[in-house]
């Protein structure tokens, strides 16, 4: 066989990221506290950049010798798929290392954490799509507080065409392999199967602790002994044991996570309301001015090849980049958070029981940006609103449908009409589930019992037996 030397052709096109614009997109997605953080570092290790005294508008350095200058963009391109900025980095032009995983998810909120895992994960993009919103319906605690038919309307709404419940079942299955053991439970006793699940098999008495779990775990909620040393056949010693397993367990795995993130939170946006309307502007007080330091860029010379002349130009235009590079983050944010205010104005004025439906993909395509990018821009980014301080993706929930194709309902406001309803009920007679799904269907709302149980549970509310017996 002989082989021979050929040329070809072959046309493609390739998206190249500098680092400049990679930049761009990573402060996009900090949190006012990290994105502090790193001005700090680039004002501790660049002599021409300085923060303004006062805020005000941004001054600039006229010299007459800027020829040298690499063109900066009036307007710098935050909007991109995540894969774009961390996906095959040596072949765009960056470092050949990639991403540090290991210091992006230190310090992060559980959702980070799972971002990150779910990053260093083989997976589809169309399971990749399903797990980030699994992600997303997770409370603080770890659990999944959305019913997973509700997740799936959302992602077909959002163009994930020919979903089935089995391809969210599925993927929910491994992502409840992740870390903290026991993430994205959808109750209690699942939660502590799947940490059961993690020991080694010849953990003393583990088979009698997951029957238990499985089985008798109202009987242990009610410290009910006798009928637990009958139905599994244990003695003092060996029952004593078995519930000491079971709570070395942890029933919130997800709280440490927001147990580090208690300190003061600084809002990004303010809404204010005056006779004209509501008006959302970015919080002045969040993050410093930054200007270009006037006495070092001032010494710079454009003939000048000398090592400090170099020195000062590098240093000019990375300060540039970044006063550019904040200015692109904060009107994104205004943006994202104008068209989330515009649509949001019923909970402005009613409360949550006027919440509006509203998902990633309706953002997206008013402002013209990828889904991922909203993502982004709504994590760890906070608006004070004279209804309290929220994160954005507060405002952000799955539909459910109104009798006879009428208008639909947040899962939100649904919520907040259901806890309405049961503070409201009578002591002595609390509501029952089935009652309380007539009672929505009286208001319009088209829900199952089972779908009624999950929203109470994840409010915290016990069921109507257990209320009455409380009260």
């Amino acid at each position: 066989m002989v082989m021979k030397a050929s040329l070809q052709l072959r046309v493609g096109t390739q998206l190249t990221m500098t680092p400049q614009l990679q930049q761009a997109i990573a402060l996009l997605q900090l949190s006012t506290l990290d994105l502090r953080q790193e001005i700090q570092q680039a004002l501790d290790a660049n002599p021409l950049l300085e923060q303004e005294d006062e805020f005000g508008e941004e001054r600039t350095v006229e010299t007459a010798e800027t020829e040298w200058e690499e063109h900066i963009p009036t307007e710098l391109s935050t909007d991109s798929e995540w894969s774009d900025t961390y996906q095959d980095m040596a072949g765009a032009g960056a470092s050949s290392e990639g991403p540090d995983f290991e210091r992006q998810a230190a310090g992060q909120s559980l959702q980070g954490h799972l971002l990150w895992q779910l990053a260093m994960t083989d997976v589809t993009p169309r399971d990749y799509a399903i797990a980030e919103s699994l992600i997303d319906a997770l409370d603080a605690n770890g659990y999944l507080t959305q019913p997973l038919n509700d997740i799936r309307e959302g992602l077909k709404a959002q163009g994930l065409d020919g979903l089935s419940q089995r391809e969210v079942e599925n993927t929910l299955l491994r992502m409840q392999q992740f870390e903290p053991t026991g993430v994205f439970a959808r109750d209690l006793r699942e939660c502590l199967m799947l940490q059961l699940a993690t020991l080694p098999d010849d953990t003393p008495l583990l088979m009698q602790a997951k029957r238990l779990v499985r089985q008798f775990l109202e009987a242990l909620g009610k410290n009910d002994l006798r009928l637990l040393k009958r139905r599994l056949s244990l003695d003092d010693e060996q029952l004593d044991e078995v519930i000491g397993l079971i709570r070395s367990l942890d029933p919130r795995p997800g709280s440490a996570f927001g147990a580090t993130h208690q300190s003061y939170i600084t809002p990004d946006l303010v809404v204010r309301h005056d006779q004209e309307g509501w008006h959302l502007e970015l919080n002045p007080e969040a993050l410093p001015r930054l200007r270009v330091q006037p006495d070092y860029a001032s010494l710079i010379k454009r003939a000048d090849k000398s090592q400090d002349n170099q020195f000062l130009k590098e240093h000019l235009q990375e300060a540039r980049w970044l006063i550019k590079s904040l200015s692109s983050r904060n009107d994104t944010l205004l943006r994202v958070g104008r068209e989330i205010i515009t649509r949001q104005i019923g909970f402005l004025e009613q409360g949550e029981e006027a919440m509006k439906p509203l998902i990633l993909a309706d953002i997206a395509e008013a402002v013209e940006m990828h889904e991922s990018t909203i993502s982004r821009v709504t994590t760890q980014k906070y608006i004070h609103t004279p209804r309290g301080v929220f994160e954005l993706k507060y405002f952000f929930s799955s539909q459910v449908s109104g009798q006879d194709g009428g208008d639909s309902h947040s899962s939100t406001a649904i919520r907040a009409r259901l806890k309405k309803m049961i503070q409201d009920e009578t002591p002595g007679k609390p509501l029952s589930d089935s009652h309380l799904v007539s009672l929505l269907e009286k208001s319009g709302i088209n829900v199952a019992r089972r779908t009624v149980a999950k929203y109470r549970e994840a409010m915290g509310i016990p069921s109507s037996s257990e209320r009455r017996r409380l009260r």
